[in-house]
């Protein structure tokens, strides 16, 4: 391993004096030069990517992260292990928003398949992909985006035994569900876990979101007792028009990398409440 960070470096070097490949001041590694040294180092790319940013060379697919996100900031996203608990009309967005910031390991979940009536909103449906599994579907779009992301996939529903194996190994889980029960089951899981975990719903033009931590009341808050929620049915007439799960995935995918890169000011202990059609937008205190 030694002797393939010194060869790793070596070639970093070359590319850093490769006035070709300066651009705005600051030296930029290709897709195909970071694969081809992997292949050389026998390493993944994301290890490649994390060593040229070590030397302050930055991966061509994160070049319009930089000055926003810093170099340092970057290793410790493709370094973060993110749980995405639903892979529908928010998750998709929240799977194609993670995937192209360069969060490294993904964990996607959901126990469904696609339906017509997911086509008006959810960004990973096509009719090509009716009948079709939402994690499978979600995997297969984060490789076409950038196939250095580590997946792993449950195309299972989630419940109070299954949980706590899937979002073990994550630094936070995102709530992309379409039930309160289950995100009773969540917040559980992450409070066990003790893993922080995004919030998030919507229905018509409405959404919410807020960011939970362990030691949270958080949900019981929102929604009150999670008792009278144990019963709870998706119901197929909520309305959910497609600006608003793109939106609100928007939210939550920022909530993701203030948590992870502890910056800025979070949704922790608050609720952020938009409503589209009257362009309201309230932030209400949970205590």
């Amino acid at each position: 391993m030694e002797k393939n960070i010194k060869v790793i470096i070596n070639e970093l070097n070359k590319i850093k004096e490769k006035s070709i490949n300066k651009e705005d001041g600051f030296s930029v590694i290709s897709i195909d030069e970071t694969k081809e040294i992997a292949q050389r180092c026998h390493l993944s790319p994301i290890e490649v990517e994390i060593a040229a940013l070590r030397e302050e060379i930055m991966p061509q697919r994160y070049q319009r992260n930089y000055n926003t996100i810093s170099y340092s900031e970057q290793i410790k996203l493709l370094q973060s292990r993110v749980a995405i608990i639903g892979c529908g009309g928010l998750g998709g967005s929240i799977v194609e928003l993670l995937a192209r910031l360069g969060i490294g390991k993904l964990t996607l979940v959901d126990g469904d398949v696609f339906s017509e009536n997911n086509l008006n909103r959810q960004l990973l449906c096509s009719e090509e992909n009716i009948g079709r599994g939402k994690t499978e579907a979600a995997a297969e779009r984060i490789k076409q985006i950038n196939p250095n992301i580590r997946t792993r996939t449950y195309s299972r529903f989630i419940d109070s035994v299954n949980i706590h194996e899937i979002i073990q190994e994550a630094d936070l889980a995102v709530d992309a569900l379409d039930n309160v029960s289950d995100r009773f089951i969540l917040e559980e899981a992450c409070q066990k876990e003790r893993i922080p975990f995004i919030h998030g719903a919507v229905e018509g033009l409405n959404g919410q979101v807020s960011t939970i931590f362990p030691q949270d009341k958080g949900l019981e808050l929102i929604y009150g007792s999670s008792k009278k929620y144990n019963k709870q049915k998706k119901s197929s007439r909520i309305s959910v028009l497609s600006p608003t799960p793109a939106l609100i995935a928007s939210f939550q995918v920022q909530e993701v990398i203030k948590v992870l890169l502890k910056r800025g000011t979070i949704l922790r202990k608050k609720l952020l409440f938009i409503n589209l059609e009257d362009l309201d937008i309230n932030i209400l205190e949970l205590e």
